[in-house]
């Protein structure tokens, strides 16, 4: 038995999960400190002005309103967008949810009477028609935490912003913790509530349930389900809404106006900003709870048909909630060391302090994830491995987790080498851009690449000793390690587009250009970590789609998937196929919802008389208008493909065909999306090293509206919907239809291959 008593452990993980959201509201607080003047404040009563003093000539009291007023316009955006889109998500979860009944209550028939046990032989498990019921319960609230994930982050992004802007002017170690801190508010509610929410509907499913774990944690994995299928949608319509804004505004504005970043006379600078918060705060949020609720359920689920289910050892069956909790601890301390221990005096550091934030929570959750295994483990058990017991210790599912761990670290510093501007990589990108955007995009494709050897390796290496010491439990968990700091992986994703807000601010409330260069040293950092984000969040993706992969095999009760089967192999290169598939449907979209957004910002510059004198203002709404539209109508297909192809698969072709597919969408999935989050995310910042002209060699290539820099944009453009549409939200297509397959398993098992039936 585990030396942690189950009372003990019962108390620890709510505990944990309290402690994470008291952290994230105290964050909150220190921020709403820095007080706005506004005449029309977003809450509605007017606020006094923290710092007044005059700055380059420039009227403090008057710039401290503009910034307001551009803050409540980017929150209106930004708000009245996600409930748009939320409605129309409503609708979807109510209609899927119903075909979780159906399908799943059709397995036996919709009957009431309890059936065998399929794991645990010579019990009787609850009726199939129960599973089918408590698995909806699950999805909807998964899908429900999901959406709350993401919309808290946007709102305390939209809050911040502001704020983050008018603390630039007493210095960059002041914007830099308010942009950290608000980042931080979103990492640890995300965290608590999806471990909170998850033990909460475990403990209340176990009162139907009571010894039928192997039926309760079966039905549970519909939470991961419901996470990940609204992250898929708020990551497309998102990162459509904000790449179709962004390559509108950089189209014309940059290259064909010579007029700066975020200047207030550009149409779709409104729209622009709004975009990051949907796209890179909402759907980033949502994104990695799916990944966090994924390994949970499948660590869960495979334990459940294990010793630890069968011998009902409720704290070795809690091992993967126990890690998180020590995670949200660990991020608590790491969070820390940058907003007190550390002051930020010069741009230089910010980069490094962010970095640092990764290695000391890696370093901390090695030693926590020690001791969870030390006291919340038996020293031998046994897990379950395709139909064998396998003899696992304690001090292997550490190295299972800890290899995880540190393979995330190896991925988001690969990712950092490969995407920030400090290192050779992306300035070769710079450098190419002497010759014009073609060999610009040529480095540019050529290093995202090359980035993918490393991260694959690292994964490989995990998924080997993991699956080797224990089984598919040790790649789950391994997944659950990686993922076991995401309060600080997300404190240091949502920094970025906060910072890059805030830029944008300045530059519309026209702020010193002093105000300029310290936001924009805060952006490039975020540009980076953001990079960081997606590479964690793509390498988790491997994992815990693994992971769901050898749970959904065990499940539908295939023996072995041997490639040489015709039935598995035309599953596989179809599998391999969807990525391109899904890409291309992104990048059209994004590519659709441009062109209209450079015909509307065109227009306005053509028709507004005065506009790009400053004395008129542009018509930022109907741009607004055009990305909503794109975005809400432009996400169905791309969603609809990921959500149709597991039941068609695995309805008409069977359990073997669809086990193709899952692992040659994995495979395929995998190094597009690392590749073309990298490629993105380097043009981006080779662009950026080039405005900054911080060495020799970048104002060589400068200045902002040379031949140089035009390419670089060009090459940025291109890059919008790689790096912030298409690989991020592959992703999700890999979990998503691992996790899709593994909850409809037992009715693909009993009703499937009806193709081949016919046949």
């Amino acid at each position: 038995m585990s030396v942690l008593s189950e009372h003990v452990t019962q108390v620890l993980i709510p505990v944990a999960a309290l402690v994470g959201i008291g952290f994230a509201l105290l964050q909150w607080f220190l921020v709403s400190r820095v007080k706005l003047s506004s005449r029309d404040s977003s809450n509605g009563h007017k606020e006094k002005l923290i710092d007044e003093e005059e700055e380059e000539g420039i009227n403090s009291l008057e710039v401290s309103i503009k910034c307001a007023e551009i803050q409540h316009a980017i929150s209106l955006g930004a708000t009245s967008f996600l409930y748009t889109q939320y409605k129309y998500l409503g609708i979807f979860m109510c209609a899927f949810g119903a075909i979780i009944f159906l399908f799943l209550g059709s397995v036996r028939g919709f009957s009431t009477e309890s059936e065998p046990c399929t794991y645990n032989q010579g019990n009787t498990c609850k009726p199939a028609l129960a599973n089918a019921l408590f698995s909806t319960i699950a999805f909807l609230l998964g899908a429900l935490t999901s959406v709350l994930s993401g919309f808290l982050g946007m709102k305390i992004a939209t809050y911040a912003n502001a704020r983050t802007t008018l603390e630039a002017k007493k210095g960059v170690g002041k914007a830099f913790i308010t942009a950290f801190r608000s980042g931080a508010v979103m990492g640890f509610l995300l965290a608590a509530n999806g471990l909170l929410v998850l033990y909460i509907s475990i403990y209340l499913f176990k009162l139907y349930y009571g010894d039928d774990w192997e039926g309760l944690y079966e039905s549970i994995t519909g939470y991961g389900l419901g996470g990940s299928s609204m992250a898929l949608f708020g990551r497309v319509g998102g990162g459509i809404y904000t790449k179709a804004a962004d390559v509108g505004a950089d189209l014309v504005g940059k290259v064909e106006r010579n007029i700066p970043e975020d200047d207030p006379r550009n149409p779709a600078v409104i729209a622009d900003n709004v975009g990051d918060n949907v796209g890179d705060i909402a759907g980033m949020g949502s994104d990695l709870f799916g990944s966090y609720a994924e390994s949970t359920c499948a660590a869960l689920f495979v334990a459940s048909i294990s010793s630890f289910g069968t011998s009902h050892n409720f704290t070795a069956m809690s091992y993967p909630l126990i890690i998180s909790s020590t995670g949200i601890v660990v991020c608590l301390i790491t969070t820390l060391f940058a907003t007190d221990l550390f002051e930020i005096k010069d741009v230089s550091e910010i980069e490094p302090s962010l970095k640092r934030q990764l290695l000391i929570s890696t370093v901390l959750m090695t030693a926590g994830i020690a001791i969870v295994s030390f006291f919340a483990l038996p020293s031998e058990f046994t897990l379950f491995n395709f139909g064998t017991e396998k003899e696992v210790k304690n001090w292997h599912l550490f190295l299972c987790v800890a290899i995880g761990l540190w393979a995330g670290l190896v991925i988001g510093y690969t990712t950092e080498y490969y995407t920030s501007n400090a290192y050779s990589p992306v300035q070769d990108v710079a450098d190419s851009c002497r010759t014009g955007a073609a060999t610009n995009v040529i480095f540019g494709l050529a290093l995202g690449y090359k980035s993918v050897i490393i991260p694959i390796f690292a994964i490989a290496i995990a998924i080997y000793v993991s699956f080797s010491l224990a089984a598919m439990y040790g790649i789950a968990v391994a997944a659950l390690g990686m993922l076991s700091t995401i309060a600080t992986g997300l404190a240091i994703d949502a920094y970025g587009p906060i910072s890059d807000n805030a830029g944008g601010i300045a530059e519309m409330a026209g702020m010193s250009h002093k105000i300029r260069e310290r936001t924009d040293a805060l952006d490039a950092a975020g540009n980076t970590t953001a990079a960081i984000g997606k590479g964690f969040a793509i390498g988790s993706a491997a994992l815990v789609s693994l992971a769901l992969f050898g749970a959904y095999v065990s499940r539908a009760g295939i023996k072995s998937v041997n490639v040489l089967t015709p039935k598995v192999f035309i599953g596989l290169i179809v599998g391999a196929m969807l990525p391109y598939w899904f890409s291309a449907m992104t990048m059209k979209s994004v590519g659709s919802a441009a062109l209209k957004m450079v015909e509307e910002v065109r227009r306005q510059f053509n028709t507004i008389p005065g506009l790009m004198e400053g004395r008129a203002k542009p018509d930022y709404a109907n741009c607004v208008k055009i990305s909503t539209d794109a975005s809400l109508r432009e996400m169905i297909p791309p969603g609809a493909l990921v959500m149709l192809t597991p039941l068609i698969a695995g309805t008409f072709f069977g359990v073997e065909t669809l086990a193709g597919v899952l692992a040659g969408s994995l495979v395929s999935g995998v190094q597009v999306a690392i590749s073309a989050s990298n490629t993105g995310g380097a043009w981006d910042n080779a662009k950026k090293y080039i405005e900054a002209g911080a060495s020799e060699h970048a104002k060589s290539l400068g200045p902002k509206g040379s031949d140089c820099h035009k390419a670089a944009v060009i090459g940025d453009t291109i890059g919008d919907p790689l790096k912030d549409t298409s690989g991020p939200s592959l992703n999700i297509l890999i979990k998503l239809m691992a996790v899709e397959s593994l909850v409809f398993a037992p009715f693909f098992a009993a009703h499937g291959g009806l193709l081949f039936k016919w046949l």
